[in-house]
């Protein structure tokens, strides 16, 4: 690997990294403060299972569009850089065309809906969905497509934006006397912030900098619509697996379950913050590197990004299944401890999201797109299926069996291909999970000693503090992590 692509590869991971630590330490505070403060169980539950419900509904908006057009903008800025400024134009007339229909429909046919799903409750917030949908889709499409680009620290700004926007607009609303609803006005606020920012770069940085083609490339608009067919499928399914569980819980049971399933998955994404940051950025140079046929390249980046991955996500798993319980009744209240038995199934959970965030990215930009898509679609359909069969017999840890089951298949799946396209080394990675699993066992018989012992948050954080350093002491001393690759990597792109 350069030490020019390295440096370019750590600037964009530092910057992707530090947003993510700004949203995910937002989204952290808000939800502390509304779960433990602001809002009871229900009024929490009644938020977020509108928010499910609006994720699915937005799939209409745009579907994969933005992540085919980031495609072929990373593929044309060196190959055709007058298409850029049509693929663009083409991306958001379709965009704004797709949430037209979307918000027409919540408009005239909120009450319905709401009637359909069962909680006349939700109705106002389906309403207000129509502005959120918009947000929501601008926001997601200015990071896609920064991403395009290969500009993450745009990327990176645009959502550490909508983090800290929709925290300080959230909380606003709810001390003002809007309750939930008003929190749900926070993120629409939040995220439109964002959003201006990010379309406003967008065409000041982008769009203008390329001199405009006079005409498509023959073929081009209908390559970039039909590869985000696969992306939609993609995402679409991506959808039903992280929110028709939230849906499907408020619909079987009821908004307090919802809120426990709610926290138990917010706390897994905080978790899973670094490894989304890693894989967004690696990504586009999978792509790059395919391109120019240096396989090799692509395989030693994957197979060291993934190990190094799974160092950090067995052991954190592990370490959170075992203080589940004191971390959330010290940190949410006793009115959570609900959440705990969800929070330790998805530990599992933990570990296989974590390779999913490392692998998806990569296998669009290596083209292998509808392979992930047809894994993606079936897995979907097997967890919504588990679902409606396990939440009504046992409750609301059987939407988290559910997710662990069918994930655990797709993330087999998504390995199988990049193996076919990279041809990985197996061997070498097998003996390195076995040393990443002797280290977690170590490290989890010592958390395991103290876990009865914990009845204050310092106590929380002191266990957690001896958990991890025995981590890195047998990580350090096992091999797994360099002393001069850490500094290495610490100097590189230090100007961030």
């Amino acid at each position: 690997m350069s030490s020019r692509t390295l440096n370019h590869i750590v600037r964009g991971f530092k910057a992707m990294l530090v947003a993510r630590a700004i949203y995910m330490g937002s989204s952290a505070v808000l939800m502390v403060v509304l779960a433990r403060f602001l809002l009871d169980p229900d009024g929490y539950g009644t938020l977020f299972w509108a928010i499910g419900v609006l994720s699915v509904v937005q799939l209409i908006a745009g579907g994969g569009l933005g992540k085919s057009a980031a495609r072929y903008l990373a593929e044309y800025r060196e190959k055709a850089p007058g298409q850029i400024p049509r693929v663009l134009e083409l991306t958001v007339a379709v965009q704004v065309l797709c949430i037209a229909v979307v918000s027409v429909i919540l408009l005239f046919g909120h009450d319905r809906i709401a009637a359909v799903l069962g909680d006349g409750a939700v109705a106002p917030f389906l309403a207000a969905g129509a502005v959120y949908v918009l947000a929501m889709s601008f926001h997601g499409l200015a990071i896609i497509t920064f991403q395009g680009f290969n500009m993450l620290g745009y990327s990176a700004a645009v959502q550490a934006i909508g983090g800290v926007s929709r925290l300080l607009f959230a909380v606003a609303f709810v001390v003002a006397g809007f309750g939930a609803l008003g929190a749900f006005f926070g993120y629409v606020v939040g995220y439109a912030i964002a959003a201006v920012f990010g379309i406003t770069v967008l065409y000041l940085q982008c769009y203008r900098a390329f001199e405009r083609a006079s005409s498509f490339e023959p073929g081009l608009p209908r390559r970039v619509l039909e590869y985000s067919v696969p992306l939609t499928a993609t995402r679409g399914a991506n959808v039903i697996d992280k929110q028709i569980d939230i849906v499907l819980v408020g619909f079987f049971l009821n908004p307090v379950a919802v809120a426990f399933y709610t926290l138990a998955k917010q706390v897994v994404d905080f978790v899973l913050a670094p490894a989304d940051s890693l894989g967004f950025t690696i990504s586009p140079n999978f792509g790059e590197q395919k391109a120019a046929g240096d396989i090799e390249y692509a395989r030693t980046l994957y197979e060291t990004a993934l190990t190094n991955t799974l160092l950090l996500y067995v052991p954190a798993a592990v370490g959170l299944a075992i203080v589940a319980e004191p971390f959330v009744t010290l940190v949410f209240g006793g009115d959570y401890a609900g959440a705990i038995p969800v929070l330790q199934v998805l530990c599992v959970f933990v570990v296989l999201q974590a390779i999913t965030n490392l692998t998806s990215d990569s296998l669009d930009y290596l083209g292998r797109a509808r392979a992930r898509a047809m894994a993606k679609g079936g897995t979907a359909l097997a967890n919504f299926g588990l679902n409606v069969v396990l939440i009504p017999t046992i409750g609301v840890v059987g939407a988290a069996i559910a997710t662990v089951a069918t994930h655990s298949i797709y993330v087999g799946v998504n390995l199988y291909v990049v193996h076919a396209e990279l041809s990985l080394c197996l061997e070498e990675l097998a003996a390195t999970v076995g040393k990443i699993v002797a280290i977690t066992g170590v490290m989890g018989l010592l958390v395991v000693v103290l876990a009865p012992f914990i009845s204050s948050l310092g106590m929380l954080f002191a266990s957690i503090a001896v958990g991890v350093a025995v981590w890195a002491g047998l990580a350090f001393a096992s091999g797994l992590i360099d002393p001069q690759d850490v500094r290495t990597v610490l100097g590189s792109g230090s100007d961030v």
